[in-house]
């Protein structure tokens, strides 16, 4: 019995401290990242669109040459220490490396007290009481016993704990998507990020949002979604500056003969936006407010307005 349970605590520490090296990078790390849109998934196991592209960012990294636990901090610099699936070696974590350590004290001990040598025994009279030396051993390995038990005991119980997951997701899901997402765009990604904008508004339908979304496929080339973004935040707020704005230069980028009527009415509800001055230029240029297709203005999404903060 005592040869099985150490067999056991040596094999459940040799498991969880194998070697990853042969493993991939990315899953490895994706691994110990915690999906924030799942219950009890790690970034490695979800099939979450954010924990898609939280796989992404991390082969992203890896190719700019950050090693592993730069990435880790790079996550917890943006969504708290929670992403991780893992916390630090600590608290009846302890009990998992110390076990076979006690298993291994406790046998010895008990051993040396029952095979030393002893002098020969003295047969006692019938219905006399068994010499001292045996009782004392029979203590002995009654008290390891227990003791014994009582670790494994423990150390069940702890690793039932450790293995439940978290009550709540680690940060809101859809912040997350939103971070992605604005990682993605500083990395001229913007389909990839009109992805994530779309995924947090499944969770939280709000104006903000889409017009991310909009700029976002606004510079992805896909005028005829951005424009319907626009126009589903003009439903709500018929005076946005920014969703007037993405609508009339999608129109603009579809020859739209509508594109100028917008612009100028967003230059007319804000004309102190920064995009207010390029705007104008355009329409000086185009009064028909149609594109000149040389791809170098809004219309062209090379110096395309910024997105709203």
């Amino acid at each position: 019995m005592l040869t099985v349970l150490i067999s056991g605590a040596v094999a459940g520490v040799l498991r969880s401290t194998g070697d990853t090296g042969r493993e991939d990078r990315v899953h490895a790390v994706a691994a110990g990242l915690r999906c924030p849109a799942c219950q009890g998934e790690s970034v490695a196991d979800s099939r979450s669109p954010i924990a898609a592209a939280m796989r992404q960012v991390v082969a992203d990294q890896f190719a700019q040459g950050r090693d592993s636990d730069e990435i880790r901090r790079w996550f917890v610099d943006r969504y708290g220490p929670d992403v991780l699936a893992d916390g630090p070696a600590g608290g009846v974590r302890v009990l998992l490396w110390a076990v076979p350590a006690l298993v291994l004290l406790a046998g010895g001990w008990a051993a040396r007290r029952t095979l030393r040598p002893r002098a020969a025994p003295v047969v006692p009279a019938s219905g006399a009481r068994p010499p001292p030396d045996d009782r004392a051993s029979r203590r002995a390995w009654r008290a390891g016993a227990i003791a014994l038990t009582t670790l494994v005991a423990s150390v069940a119980l702890a690793a039932d704990r450790l293995d439940q997951p978290a009550a709540q997701p680690p940060a809101d899901p859809v912040a997350v998507a939103v971070q992605l997402a604005r990682d993605l765009e500083t990395q001229d990604r913007y389909g990839a990020a009109a992805q994530m904008y779309r995924e947090a508004l499944r969770d939280r339908p709000d104006d903000a949002i889409r017009l991310r979304l909009a700029f976002a496929l606004l510079r992805a080339s896909d005028t005829a979604g951005a424009g319907q973004a626009a126009r589903e935040v003009l439903a709500h707020d018929p005076d946005s500056p920014d969703g007037l704005l993405v609508l009339g230069l999608a129109q603009r980028a579809t020859h739209s003969t509508d594109a100028t009527r917008t612009l100028r009415r967003f230059l007319s509800v804000a004309p102190k936006h920064p995009a207010a001055a390029e705007i104008s230029r355009m329409l000086t240029a185009a009064p028909d407010g149609l594109s000149s297709g040389d791809g170098t203005g809004p219309a062209g999404n090379r110096r395309s307005p910024p997105p709203p903060r």
